[in-house]
């Protein structure tokens, strides 16, 4: 084996000998992750709600499949009798409220079911997740807790009230994980992950599939300084990062993947 050969195949095996697992497998972010993790060694569970899309993901991965309910503490319990240990936890299950058409999230005429159904799945079921890792990260020893927050957790969201809301508190819960663990001297790391307009499943009720299509997209892209929208991809190889032990002194830190629309005024190509 060559130099280079070498080289290549230490780079595919950052995740080696780690069990992982990633809410919200089945589509977007969650699959590219699984896709990240599976392409760097890692044995990865998959889990979601959706049981047809989160095989499909296992499938073509090489990775296992459990089917997961993040809002259910019953779901999470039979987990940890199946998995009690892990190394790597990705909360990424999440939804905008919007999914079923138009709502109204904003401050003033958000339902409160409407409001609690977005909180019970982006917020409770990150608080479940990180609650059922330290448990599973304590007994082995270490691990690496990765919430997928949101760009909309750091700034107002006028018309995705409860989105927003959601996110900004998984955003902190990230650092009293972080901290909690370090307190009780655990080797388990929290960190969060804030994507801002990532070309996912989640955008197709606002983006739509009508000759306004491009339109819509260039209009929720036209403030961000790259101009165009994030990849899953993108999101994915932070994940690896974070969850590899080239990470190993990152804790309770958040980081932005935007296109630089939180670093100030948007800035136009010349």
């Amino acid at each position: 084996m060559t130099m280079e050969e070498t080289r290549e195949t230490k780079g595919n095996t950052r995740l080696d000998g780690k069990l992982c697992v990633v809410t919200g497998g089945a589509r977007g972010i969650g699959a590219a992750i699984v896709e990240a993790f599976a392409a760097q060694a890692g044995s990865v569970i998959v889990t979601d709600k959706d049981d047809t899309g989160g095989r499909a993901v296992a499938d073509r991965t090489g990775s296992r499949f459990v089917h997961l309910d993040v809002t259910s503490e019953a779901d999470w319990a039979r987990f940890e009798s199946l998995h009690p240990d892990i190394d790597v936890l990705v909360n990424n299950a999440g939804i905008t409220g919007f999914e079923d058409g138009p709502v109204k999230h904003d401050p003033e005429h958000a339902s409160l079911a409407d409001w609690r159904a977005v909180h019970a799945t982006n917020l409770d079921g990150a608080f479940l997740g990180c609650r059922y890792a330290i448990g599973a990260m304590r007994r082995r020893g270490s691990g690496s807790i990765i919430n997928i927050s949101s760009r909309s957790g750091m700034v107002g969201i006028p018309a995705a009230a409860a989105y927003a809301s959601s996110k900004a508190a998984m955003r902190n819960h990230t650092k009293t994980v972080a901290l909690y663990c370090a307190q009780h001297g655990l080797n388990i790391r929290c960190n969060s992950i804030h994507p801002a307009a990532i070309m996912s499943p989640m955008w197709e009720p606002m983006l739509g599939t009508g000759p306004d299509r491009e339109k819509n997209a260039a209009a929720f892209v036209k403030d961000t300084p790259m101009q165009r929208f994030g990849k899953p991809g993108e999101v994915a190889a932070l994940a690896v990062m974070l969850a590899s032990d080239e990470a190993a002194y990152m804790t309770g830190a958040e980081l932005t993947i935007d296109g630089g629309i939180l670093a100030g005024s948007a800035a136009a190509p010349g």
